[in-house]
């Protein structure tokens, strides 16, 4: 579909291959390369769009962000003339992180100004809370740890972010790194320049950051690189809770936030997060940098051993080592591929992609003994081989936090319409299972058998299936945009009907699946023919 992108557009839906809108009669290919698709997000000052390059070979998606002023006076276009292009050199120099999008163009049409940037395909700790529930202490710390050098290199580049959240932190779904998007600097500097001018109170309503996330300095439109600081810290609160800042109560006598009665966390890591959060620039922390180094050391008083037991009256030491206990083979598993199990890492040496699943912190720990529902089928010798899991076995251990199922017998099971987004299946079998209608966006799918499985309209949106045996598999209406195919097996698998708009595979690969007029090629386009 070819989206318009003129806002005054009542009907801006249009076919894949038109050039001009049908309503409007707004060109619909952008400086005669990039295509709209649709919305992304819309905001007081811009509104962004996941377009196709149609310039480039294999037509890459990226997302265009349109800057538009919402007065047309000509010191404001001025105005926002200049802050755009130094937005435009700022995202350009910063762009060269790997965690940070990459600027592709800008350029200014009439008196709207364009960016394009490179797409991050994922979903964000927003979305991640509201399907899974809050995080627990060691997944926050992990956010912590990953977000904190971010911040530390735009500080480093003298850029304040402006409007850190979670909506604004995307787990990428190739790697599961977090990302950090959508920079505010040039509606906060408009903001900063129409400040002093009364008749242009417009433009300040929406510019100085999120409400709630953002310090009483930045929403008197002094930011400095602690606001970031207080941002993240009041971003934890939401991982901790579930809950936006204006769902919980403030002191009325200091303006501080009041969480701590909802969460259930260490009392040095509570410590943290209060000086991350001080009204009083004083007493907070005065950059990146200085929490990652705090975050260090409570890290380390954690892991520091305790001290024998002081000698009894007689002289005689009362202290004596124990004999070592057997170590379980399992460890707890956590929200959307967080994992220590040594499953996974057994996957990660032969998978570098699959490797980056074992790197972050569980979410809770969880009993050693097998799942509700699950059968523990040992080998010679008593040694753990596989577990075979029953639909309601699966579902409980789901839901009650558990994500990793590596290597997992979940063979000819009756899965229909389960919610598993971001589950991890690597090295699962998954033959001849009923997933019809199943909801697994973002799962990781690597190596998992899935001979024959009935996966007929199931959410497979930016799945990890590299090395996957899909062959007879019925995949009929399936979505499979973005997900990663490389190297799977679809001999005989039926993909009449799917939507591969944007996944990773080749033409052997497709040439061995049954298609049709209805599926949706990796390049958007529908049919039969090569792309």
């Amino acid at each position: 579909m070819s989206y318009c992108l003129n806002p005054d557009c009542n009907n801006p839906n249009n076919a894949p291959t038109a050039t001009a809108c049908q309503t409007c009669g707004a060109t619909l290919l952008l400086r005669d390369r990039y295509r709209s698709s649709r919305i992304l997000g819309r905001g007081g000052f811009a509104t962004t769009f996941l377009a196709v390059d149609e310039g480039l070979p294999g037509l890459p998606t990226c997302v265009i962000k349109q800057l538009r002023p919402v007065l047309n006076a000509a010191h404001i276009l001025e105005m926002s003339r200049e802050l755009f292009q130094r937005e435009a050199a700022t995202l350009g120099k910063i762009g060269n992180h790997p965690q940070l999008p990459r600027l592709l163009d800008y350029f200014e049409l009439g008196q709207d100004f364009y960016l394009i940037q490179e797409y991050v395909s994922g979903a964000t700790l927003q979305q991640e809370v509201r399907r899974s529930g809050p995080f627990d202490e060691p997944m926050t710390k992990e956010v912590l740890r990953e977000v904190l050098p971010i911040l530390d290199y735009l500080h480093q580049q003298q850029v304040i972010h402006r409007d850190i959240k979670p909506a604004n932190i995307i787990r990428r779904s190739i790697d599961r790194k977090l990302v950090l998007i959508d920079f505010g600097a040039v509606k906060d500097q408009v903001s900063q320049a129409a400040a002093n001018n009364p008749d242009h109170t417009t433009l300040t309503a929406f510019a100085v950051g999120t409400p709630g996330f953002a310090p009483p300095e930045q929403m008197a439109m002094r930011p400095v690189y602690a606001s970031d600081v207080y941002s993240l810290g009041i971003t934890c609160i939401y991982l901790l809770t579930g809950k936006s800042p204006k769902d919980l109560n403030y002191n009325q006598a200091t303006g501080e936030l009041e969480w701590q009665n909802r969460v259930q966390i260490s009392p040095r890591f509570q410590r943290l997060l209060e000086k991350m959060l001080e009204v009083s620039l004083r007493d907070r922390y005065q950059n990146a940098r200085e929490v990652s180094q705090a975050l260090d050391e409570l890290q380390a008083a954690a892991n520091a051993p305790a001290a024998p037991p002081p000698p009894s009256p007689s002289g005689t030491s009362t202290y004596a080592p124990q004999r070592p206990t057997q170590r379980s083979t399992t460890a707890g598993s956590g929200l959307g591929g967080r994992t220590s199990q040594p499953s996974a890492a057994r996957a990660g040496a032969q998978d570098p992609m699959a490797g980056s699943f074992s790197k972050i912190a569980p979410r809770k720990s969880v009993s050693r003994a097998p799942s509700a529902g699950a059968t523990d089928q040992t080998g010679s010798g008593g040694r753990k081989s596989v577990i075979k899991l029953s639909p309601q076995g699966l579902q409980q251990a789901y839901g009650q936090g558990k994500r990793d199922f590596s290597g997992h017998d979940l063979s000819n099971l009756s899965l229909s319409r389960f919610q598993l987004p971001s589950a991890i299946f690597h090295e699962a079998q998954l033959q001849n299972s009923d997933l019809r209608g199943a909801d697994l966006n973002g799962a990781n799918l690597g190596k998992a058998s899935l001979v024959n499985a009935n996966l007929r309209h199931t959410n497979l949106q930016d799945a990890y299936l590299s090395y996957a045996d899909l062959e007879g598999a019925d995949l009929r209406g399936a979505d499979l945009s973005s997900a990663y195919l490389s190297n799977a097996n679809l001999r005989g698998a039926n993909l009449c009907g799917a939507n591969l708009t944007g996944a990773t595979l080749n033409l052997s690969q497709l040439s061995l699946a049954h298609i049709n007029w209805m599926t949706i090629l990796p390049n958007g386009k529908r049919g039969r023919g090569l792309w």
